[in-house]
């Protein structure tokens, strides 16, 4: 399939014959475009799905914390001393002693404009340490092991979010690859019918060319670019798409409190990666669908 025998002239041929054979069959390439940006739309939504788990997972894991609260018999002193026991649990990085005194004044802080909560009495709040962990996805065996240290009462850990982020990241994964898969090959295999329909319909002047000498290769070269051009075509209509979509979602997540820990990855820091792995995916798919049509039906 070298074009080093064809000047710009055969090359304008090309895509011409190509651009034209789409409309000539409206129904069909419609079918196929539809079919690849459906396509295109589906694998680059679990995709953007799995990116912003990860991306909301690692927010946590900058901010893997867990409270540890020491037990109120103890005194602030005794409270101090336990700092040691802790650093000595596996997956802690490290600890942070916070005083009720202290507690009470970032609680107070954090809802300043409220007049309730500037005065209370630091004796209502517990001792505790901010214990800051290595790994994210073992903050269920941590909270376990912090729970064990003699003088601490109890252990605050955001556990079922952490691992409720882990599995979705990793089922959106899973998800994204097999539907990659699966779908590519039914998008080649749409393209592929609507390319062997046109070789149909042209068999006749298909059969004239070769016998006035036209090589394999010219005559492969138009539908090649025909599949090429569905394949742009469908790339740029699901990237738009995918835009208008993304954008959707998160205004909806972006206004919902009960979604306020989700990180959104904005589409403008995105845009460029997923148009290129549209358009390659889309070439991949127009020009795989129209190799595999040729290969059965260019014997006439």
């Amino acid at each position: 399939m070298s074009m080093r025998k064809y000047n710009t002239h055969d090359i304008r041929y090309f895509f011409t014959e190509g651009l034209s054979s789409m409309f000539t069959h409206g129904f069909m390439s419609f079918a196929a475009i539809g079919i690849t940006v459906a396509c295109l739309l589906i694998m680059g939504t679990f995709s953007l799905i799995a990116v912003n788990a990860d991306a909301t997972l690692k927010k946590l894991e900058q901010e893997n914390q867990v409270l540890a609260f020491v037990d109120e018999s103890l005194t602030e002193a005794q409270a101090r001393t336990l700092e040691s026991k802790l650093l000595k649990v596996d997956n802690v990085a490290s600890v942070e002693f916070i005083s009720r005194e202290e507690a009470k004044d970032a609680f107070a802080s954090e809802y300043e404009d409220d007049p309730l909560f500037q005065n209370l009495d630091p004796a209502i709040f517990r001792n505790r340490f901010v214990v800051n962990l290595e790994d994210l996805s073992l903050m269920r065996e941590t909270k376990t092991a912090l729970e064990q240290v003699p003088g601490i009462a109890d252990v605050n850990a955001y556990v079922e979010l952490s691992d409720g982020f882990i599995t979705l990241r990793n089922i959106a994964a899973v998800i994204s690859m097999t539907l990659i898969a699966v779908l590519f090959l039914v998008s080649v295999f749409i393209i592929a019918n609507t390319i062997k329909l046109t070789f149909f319909d042209r068999r006749e002047e298909i059969a004239i060319m070769k016998m006035v000498g036209a090589t394999d290769s010219f005559i492969r070269w138009p539908f090649v670019c025909e599949g090429f051009l569905m394949g742009i075509l469908a790339a740029l209509i699901a990237f738009f798409l995918q835009w208008g979509l993304y954008g959707l979602i998160t205004k909806g997540v972006s206004g919902n409190d009960v979604f306020s820990i989700i990180q959104i990855v904005p589409f403008s820091h995105m845009w460029a990666p997923v148009a290129l792995i549209f358009v390659c995916a889309g070439i991949v798919i127009g020009v795989g669908g129209s190799v595999s049509a040729i290969r059965q039906y260019l014997k006439v």
